[in-house]
Order: structure tokens, then sequence, then C-alpha cells
């Protein structure tokens, strides 16, 4: 008998589910990797000559809005790492409501009719944006940070309250409250990845990322960590950031529950 998990991942052609994809289907002895993805071809942030082409006989064209389509690509999986959304910040309500919240419940709801045993959750940094309205935070999020020193940050946690700003990150939320919901309530473990700033150029040249950059290398660890925790992890939030001095959140509970050993980050001026 095989001992491979089956891993379904969404949004397998956006840029972090590839990245994602790409790294489970190096370890083929540990993983039998399936994808979805509402197209055959990568999305507009994943750069075609880098993307990780899917065998036709592992993937799902499947719109997320089609439940008995999310339901036949779930079946007979292990472990979902729902990486599907609209990641537009400005997204009309109609998108964020089709994608991320009705097409997320379909695929919370297929795992539980599958008897699924673990979906890992992509939600977002972004649900933290509201805190650019007071101090550290504020300087954080406008780039003016110099005058800080990274261990004046108060790093905000799993138990900090969310402050979203736009639909997007409201969804997110709304997605991180139906994994606590399903981990509770049904036999399934639920674990949440608040994603940074993920970028096919690396180091992004961006505003906010010296608090925010998540490398490519640094999420699909995360992502591997959380599809082989212990199974008595039954739901837990990790902040998916590499180890940037100016981080704004904290990541070490992804070090000491899952062994996360961030290979990148952004160094302050002392260091």
């Amino acid at each position: 008998m095989s001992l491979r998990k089956k891993v379904l991942v969404t949004g397998a052609y956006g840029l972090v589910g590839n990245v994602i994809y790409r790294r489970l289907a190096q370890s083929p002895q540990h993983y039998d990797v399936y994808a979805l993805a509402r197209r055959r071809h990568p999305s507009a942030r994943l750069p075609r000559e880098e993307a990780q082409d899917i065998p036709d006989d592992h993937l799902s064209v499947v719109d997320l809005s089609d439940a008995p389509a999310v339901q036949k690509a779930v079946d007979g999986m292990d472990v979902v790492v729902h990486m599907a959304a609209d990641p537009n910040a400005d997204a009309s309500w109609e998108s964020i409501l089709a994608n991320n919240i009705i097409g997320s419940y379909h695929v919370f709801e297929a795992c539980r009719l599958a008897s699924v045993k673990r979906l890992i959750y992509a939600s977002s940094m972004m649900v933290f944006v509201g805190y650019q309205l007071e101090e550290p935070y504020k300087s954080l999020l406008d780039g003016h940070y110099q005058h800080l020193k990274p261990a004046d940050i108060p790093r905000l946690t799993d138990t900090s309250p969310t402050r979203p700003l736009h639909f997007y990150e409201t969804s997110k939320v709304w997605g991180e409250g139906m994994a606590h919901m399903y981990a509770r309530n049904y036999d399934m473990s639920c674990l949440v990845l608040r994603i940074g700033m993920v970028e096919a150029e690396e180091p992004p040249a961006l505003p906010g990322a010296a608090f925010a950059w998540c490398s490519q290398r640094d999420i699909a660890q995360l992502a591997e960590l959380c599809v082989d925790a212990p199974e008595s992890l039954r739901f837990a939030i990790f902040h998916g950031l590499s180890d940037n001095d100016y981080n704004l959140a904290d990541i070490q509970p992804a070090r000491d529950l899952l062994g996360y050993q961030p290979q990148d980050g952004i160094r302050s001026m002392e260091s």
C-alpha cells in the first residue's frame, strides 16, 4: 500500500499555488500531487517561462462556483491546499462573493463530504492592513521605518484583532472563521497560512517588502510543513513571512509548531 499522500492544490496556475505545487511534485516518493485551476495557463503574476507544467491527468479545470466539479476534484484526497481566490484588493463584491466566499465554501464542504483529513487555507497578511492607522505600524506600512529598531516593533500575532479595509481581506477573515468552524465541528485539521508578499521578482523592489515579504521557497516550505504537520494539530494560524527584521507579524509559532526554518529575509541597516 502506498504511503504517499494525495494532495490537491487549488489555484495551481497562480503564482503561490504553482510554487507550492512544484515543491510537492519534486518529492514524488512522498506526495501524489493533483491540481485544480480555472484555466490551463499561468495567471498574469506567474511568468510563463517559470511555471511548473501540470499533467492533464492530474489537473482539474474547474470554476469554484461548480460545487459538483469541486467535489469530484477533492474526492480521494488526503490533503487540500486551498490557494484559489480573487487576490485583488480592489475586486468587486460580486467577484469576491463568487470566488472567495462561495467558492471557498464549496472547497470546505467538499473536503468534509470526502473525509479529507487536512485543509490548508490561504489567508493573507492583508487582514492586518488597518493597522496602518496607528504607530509604529503606520511608519512600516508607509515605508518610513528607518528610525525604528526592529526590536521596538510589537509583532502582531494570531490573537491580534484583524482589521480589514476592503472586501478582499474581509473575505479572508471569513475564510479563517470557516477553518476554525470546520476544525472544531468536523473530523478535520484546518491550518491557516496568512501569506505575505510573494512576488515573481525576488526580493521585490516594492514598498512594504521589508515587513511583509515571503520568498517563494519559504512559502513553499511552510505549505509542505503544514501538509506534514502532526494529526493532533487541529487548528492554527501561521504567518507566511520570511525572516525579515521588520516583520509585521510573529513567525515564531511556525518555527515552534512546524519546524519552519526560513531561508530568506530582508535585513535592517543595523544587522
